[in-house]
């Protein structure tokens, strides 16, 4: 019988109608292991990065975040985030582990029918986000070598927005998989997608990628002093296709084992040990005495501006 848990979820990029928070995809996961009653006088919160709301709420407060920002301990108890070490109050969970569904396709890829035919199209760039400059300017000295094939929002060269991703990446040897930013553990899905469909990734953003990733199944940019470097190893790979092949043959995964952090099991442990505590000392309690003298400075401010 599941632990039935009392929870609600604030500050997401989704609304937070009832709707949107069981397709939430940490719902989703969690669902699989508790019985989640979404109240409005929750036992705890799950919160993240895009408002305040969760300071109204005096229960254990979670934070988890899928951007490349740092946990907050005086204003949540526990987190869930892209940081290295996993602590009592900090777990490592990259977002890429919560597209549930590609996830579990990328543990099943099979590589057998891709390893037959080389791809004709060379190399794809597919973003929307105008201010990533190391991804532009990576775009801009590849394709001197050869056309990049870009279907985004930036620097679209096709006349038209890819719709599917997923098909898209399908038809390249080669995909631009850069973040947003650089920071040690700051892993997206970035690099998930290209690896499901059997192109190869060129990798930029989480210097310590391959303890993600297998770092034989995918260029990582941290390898290399530049990026002219890293162009002149896309070059080789494009020319050779036993080396092509090579690629395409590795496990995604070092030693073919996905790492402790995403692993379900674990996740699910830590979970168990946060529901399972009676934490008579929360961060809200301490939260709302100091926006209590926030606002209370603020008032007698305004009273005696005015």
């Amino acid at each position: 019988m599941k632990q039935r848990v009392k929870i609600n979820f604030k500050d997401f990029w989704h609304a937070d109608n009832k709707r949107n928070i069981r397709q939430n995809s940490i719902f989703q996961l969690l669902s699989k292991k508790f019985d989640l009653v979404l109240s409005d006088k929750p036992d705890f919160l799950i919160y993240s990065c895009f408002g305040k709301k969760f300071l109204k709420y005096k229960c254990v407060r979670v934070f988890y975040t899928g951007e490349n920002v740092r946990p907050n301990f005086n204003e949540c108890d526990y987190a869930f985030s892209f940081d290295y070490p996993v602590t009592e109050k900090n777990y490592r969970l990259p977002i890429y582990r919560l597209y549930l569904q590609d996830f579990e396709q990328l543990k099943n890829r099979h590589t057998d029918d891709a390893n037959t035919v080389i791809k004709k199209r060379f190399c794809n760039f597919l973003y929307s986000n105008v201010t990533a400059t190391e991804r532009i300017d990576f775009f801009q000295k590849l394709n001197q070598y050869k056309k990049v094939d870009s279907g985004g929002k930036v620097l679209n060269n096709l006349g038209y927005f890819v719709n599917n991703k997923h098909e898209f990446l399908q038809h390249y040897k080669f995909t631009i998989a850069f973040e947003n930013t650089s920071y040690p553990g700051y892993t997206t899905e970035k690099i998930l997608h290209p690896l499901i469909a059997n192109s190869i990734p060129i990798y930029w953003g989480n210097p310590l990628i391959a303890k993600d990733f297998n770092p034989k199944a995918f260029v990582n940019c941290h390898e290399y002093e530049n990026f002219e470097q890293v162009i002149d190893k896309v070059i080789e790979i494009d020319n050779d296709d036993d080396l092509y092949h090579a690629y395409l043959k590795e496990p995604v995964f070092p030693d073919n084992i996905e790492n402790q952090y995403v692993n379900e099991c674990n996740i699910f442990r830590r979970f168990e040990s946060i529901f399972s505590l009676k934490n008579n000392d929360l961060v809200a309690s301490n939260t709302d005495i100091l926006k209590y003298h926030y606002y209370s400075a603020k008032k007698l401010i305004s009273f005696f501006r005015h």
